[in-house]
């Protein structure tokens, strides 16, 4: 008799190994109803594809809409800071259904272009190059700390005008923002520390870019108040979604990325042989193979049907990229690292209308590193095996990756 399927998805087994737990629920049960957290659980390609298709029956106003206590549970305690927390996420655009949702993404888009990210690519380059330059100094390197965390907060402190001195405290803040997406019980002090700093940091330079703006994202947030689209309060937690948003997200490429490469010595072989040419293709597989995000939530506005089972009007649906990026109804041999695959239809910056505004340079950032790593360390390899992940069911980040190539 087959054991039936645990459903505390904080184990240190689901962190550390999720393929192996939603695979197993994508075989047995792709529309899986898991008690203890009240939530539907899907896991294949073409149901996640099609429910981001359909946002008209999927609200991404989770926060404003959802009547359930947080999962796992908080200490009662805590509880008027989780009404903060709702109140401070439901403002972020991502928090939005159509038609505000579209207004305010076409405010950010502005600035998100492909063309203009793209833009980034020299100083990205340039950035990488001295990151390395400081690691090779040192002779070896933990990559979470000494190049996947600075390369995106360089970028995105770029992108919001904000003072070399003052990055420091912005990771920091960003560290405390990650709480969102944890298990710990008593996750909501630090999630709050990090939403009212950030608030309180970045208050003042909207005021200073509503007045005299300039050409950075905070400026852009700033126009869309002066046109009524943002509320103050919206400014201000897009602001810091973008911040998290742009770089968690590509730390965790970055570091998964390279641990890949240096479990499949035979794909990192093929990327040195031609760094400059395979680093697109490389940046698409480390996306699919083990995705920065592991998973996104919504709220069902009527019922649907799915695969024989009722989603009820406000159930909370919550779709797995990380099982969807290895169905092989989508994948051929979806388990091997193949920096060949091709096609690629990975879905690790989600699909439809929510597609991740900053892709680009997420693959930007990705490509220059692995280019780079490549042509600089040719003898990479992890210092262990002994690694640990960060309790989330939203992130997939490693705590560190230390790394060696003498």
């Amino acid at each position: 008799m087959p054991t039936a399927i645990q459903d505390d998805l904080f184990t240190p087994d689901v962190i550390a190994n999720p393929y192996a737990y939603y695979g197993r629920l994508r075989d047995e049960d792709p529309v899986h109803w898991n008690r203890g957290y009240e939530l539907w659980v899907i896991t294949r390609h073409d149901d996640l594809v099609w429910l981001t298709r359909h946002h008209e029956l999927f609200s991404s106003a989770v926060f404003k809409n959802d009547p359930r206590p947080a999962y796992p549970p908080i200490d009662e305690s805590d509880l008027g800071l989780y009404d903060y927390v709702r109140n401070y996420q439901g403002d972020q655009f991502i928090q939005h259904d159509r038609p505000e949702h579209l207004e305010m993404r076409r405010v950010m888009h502005s600035y998100f272009t492909p063309k203009s990210m793209e833009a980034w690519r020299p100083f990205v380059r340039e950035a990488v190059k001295d990151l390395l330059d400081e690691a090779e100094k040192k002779g070896s390197m933990d990559v979470m700390r000494d190049l996947a965390t600075p390369l995106p907060v360089l970028v995105i402190a770029e992108m919001m005008g904000v003072p070399k001195a003052e990055r420091p405290y912005i990771r920091q803040l960003a560290e405390k923002l990650l709480y969102i997406g944890r298990g710990e019980y008593d996750r909501m002090k630090p999630l709050t520390e990090g939403m009212r700093g950030m608030i309180e940091y970045v208050s003042p330079l909207v005021d200073k870019r509503k007045v005299d703006p300039g050409d950075d994202f905070i400026s852009v947030l700033a126009r869309g108040e002066k046109q009524g689209v943002f509320t103050r309060h919206q400014v201000l937690v897009n602001t810091s979604l973008l911040l998290l948003a742009g770089h968690e997200t590509t730390i965790n490429l970055l570091c998964n990325g390279t641990l890949a490469f240096t479990r499949h010595p035979d794909q990192w072989e093929l990327l040195k042989e031609d760094p400059a040419g395979r680093a697109k293709q490389a940046t698409e597989e480390c996306l699919r193979y083990d995705s920065p995000v592991i998973s996104i939530q919504r709220i069902a506005t009527e019922d649907v049907e799915m695969r024989g089972k009722v989603l009820r009007k406000d159930d909370r649906v919550r779709w797995f990229i990380s099982s969807a990026n290895r169905d092989p109804e989508a994948f051929p041999n979806p388990e091997t690292f193949d920096i060949f695959r091709h096609p690629n239809q990975h879905v690790a910056f989600g699909s439809g209308t929510h597609h991740c505004l900053g892709a680009t340079l997420a693959r930007v950032e990705g490509q220059e590193v692995f280019k780079a790593l490549a042509e600089r360390f040719p003898n990479l390899r992890a210092e262990t095996e002994e690694l640990e992940y960060q309790p989330s069911i939203t992130f997939r980040s490693l705590k560190a990756l230390p790394v060696t190539w003498h």
